[in-house]
């Protein structure tokens, strides 16, 4: 006999390696057949389960099953749409509960960073002011690697990866042109309040490669002055600069440098283009030739060149949420716990869901080198692990092969919703 349904969604900004969770997540459930009955994936994250678009999951292919572990982005597709509280959203509450019922849904598994795990708070709470028993687990993902308490999260050591071989070999193309060509050249990246990511490209700065001589975090006050007298001493004495800069870097009135004045669904402030007024900046007080580019999706998706560890780490935390429910428990988040650097080693723990939810966690001031445009040697042992190995997907005709899921969808069994 087997128990209640799950119900499974991916939720926010994807990665490289979500979907391996997604693949841990099947895979523990398999492996508990008396505990877990039918399992439904939510079309686009929790408006999936709002809009009753369940998919079948057992009616992917063997292929397809296969293919979560080395497919980027999120196969079941992913949204930013995050519940209000309870008495703001009486009937989008109403409505999970609704559809959970109808399906007899009694898990819950939220793969997402901090906004989706305080969705799966709410749905906890929600299932006890109306009592109707759901448990809910969260299943930790952000390349921006800011959830609080867990070592680091799925995504960001790939990301890392890629940024910091991005910056590598453009500095490497801007060194050999710029006597006559390119001085300047500007990686963008994601991170809207933590630096880590601008961070992890430090890695690519050794004592044979000089790039990137200047990092620019968003836990450092930005002032323009500064920064071009900076980056004309860098001209000097290399020939050339290769900077990277976080999307979030803020000016002494806390203003985003690069922000637009629109929000995206979860109510943060968009962000985009600080590379090219960065750009702007450098032929204006300086005069040198420049070129720039903005990882954006690239660096998310870019499971050709995924961290070993990252997708390792990926997989078990899918598998470990889905012994915490065996085991009982509930509203809870399964996290990784360093336990040496070298060798790296880890294990996994669990926190309550209540102590990650919209909770970010920046780059430690011990991580940010003295003049604010590095990295230290303590943040070189943190990140250096996380970037370790590679995973590389199958090929076919020298591109990779990636699945793209057939859905099926269980039958509706409620009228429709309409999402505000």
């Amino acid at each position: 006999m087997t128990g209640r349904n799950v119900f499974y969604a991916q939720s926010g900004g994807v990665t490289s390696v979500i979907n391996a969770s997604a693949a841990g997540v099947l895979d523990g459930i398999s492996a508990h057949p008396e505990t877990f009955g039918q399992v439904f994936a939510g079309k686009n994250g929790i408006l999936g389960a709002l809009r009753e678009e369940l998919i079948d999951v057992s009616q992917l292919s063997p292929r397809e099953r296969a293919g979560l572990m080395h497919t980027p982005a999120g196969a079941f597709g992913s949204c930013r749409f995050k519940l209000k509280d309870l008495d703001e959203q009486r009937a989008q509450y109403a409505r999970l509960i609704e559809v959970f019922k109808a399906h007899d849904i009694g898990y819950f598994f939220y793969n997402g960073g901090g906004d989706s795990q305080d969705t799966a708070n709410k749905v906890s709470q929600l299932s006890e002011k109306l009592d109707y028993p759901i448990t809910c687990i969260g299943v930790p993902k952000t390349i921006d690697n800011d959830l609080p308490i867990t070592d680091c999260c799925p995504g960001f050591g790939s990301v890392a990866k890629y940024v910091a071989t991005s910056i590598r070999e453009a500095a490497l193309d801007v060194e050999s042109m710029a006597d006559s060509s390119t001085k300047v050249f500007i990686l963008e990246v994601m991170g809207r309040h933590a630096g880590w990511i601008a961070g992890a490209s430090g890695l690519a700065q050794t004592s044979t490669h000089p790039a990137p001589q200047m990092i620019l975090f968003p836990e450092r006050v930005f002032d323009r002055a500064t920064t071009m007298q900076t980056i004309q001493k860098i001209v000097n004495r290399d020939g050339f600069c290769a900077l990277v800069v976080s999307e979030g870097i803020r000016d002494d009135t806390g203003q985003f440098v690069a922000e637009s004045g629109t929000q995206d669904a979860f109510g943060h402030r968009q962000l985009g283009g600080v590379a090219s007024r960065l750009a702007a900046m450098v032929k204006e007080d300086l005069g040198y030739k420049y070129h720039y580019a903005i990882a954006d999706y690239l660096q998310r998706a870019a499971r050709h060149i995924a961290s070993k560890t990252d997708v390792e780490q990926a997989y078990q935390l899918g598998l470990h949420a889905v012994e915490l429910a065996a085991g009982g428990h509930n509203a809870v988040m399964p996290i990784i716990r360093r336990l040496s650097d070298t060798p790296y080693e880890w294990t996994l723990d669990h926190v309550p869901l209540s102590e990650v939810a919209n909770v970010e966690k920046p780059m430690p001031e011990a991580f940010i080198s003295e003049d604010g445009y590095g990295i230290t040697e303590a943040a070189r042992t943190y990140f250096a692990p996380l970037i370790e190995g590679e995973a590389f997907p199958p090929f076919h005709n020298g591109l990779p092969d990636y699945v793209r899921l057939q859905y099926r969808f269980a039958e509706k069994k409620l009228p429709p919703f309409a999402v505000e």
